[in-house]
């Protein structure tokens, strides 16, 4: 599968279609069994807040995989993801309230290079927090 879009009709400033990723106890359980991380702050809430935490958080790699999923939305093809990276600032704090969390992402084109590559800028906020810092992600495009 091939990029959708075309790296010639992209321009810095070009802001990505947001997503917003709702997150509940049960998303932490299925995020669980697929990447074999049962850390009990991600399920138990007694074990979270004995540990120092507000409450159950979400997965690093849940909250990083969910930011690059804006990118390869935008993109069309997964395939064109050359590289990713961010830091974690702050966690999604999940609630066992039946509401949970939201995430929302935005991203904009930062740079245009001349491989054909462009590199997306990544906002992700919980609450109005950012809780990823220097997300980025590196796409090559048609």
């Amino acid at each position: 599968m091939s990029s959708v879009i075309a790296w010639s009709e992209v321009e810095v400033g070009t802001e990505l279609p947001s997503l917003n990723v709702p997150v509940q106890r049960a998303t932490l359980v299925r995020y669980a069994g697929a990447s074999g991380d049962f850390n009990p702050i991600h399920w138990n809430q007694d074990f979270a807040v004995e540990v120092g935490l507000p409450d159950v958080i979400a997965h690093g790699m849940f909250t990083m995989a969910s930011a690059t999923r804006l990118v390869t939305n935008w993109v069309g093809d997964p395939g064109a993801l050359v590289d990713c990276g961010v830091r974690f600032t702050r966690p999604v704090v999940v609630p066992n309230d039946g509401v949970g969390a939201l995430i929302e992402i935005s991203g904009v084109v930062g740079a245009k290079n001349e491989d054909g590559s462009v590199r997306v800028d990544i906002t992700a906020k919980c609450e109005g927090v950012t809780v990823l810092a220097k997300a980025t992600a590196l796409v090559r495009l048609a």
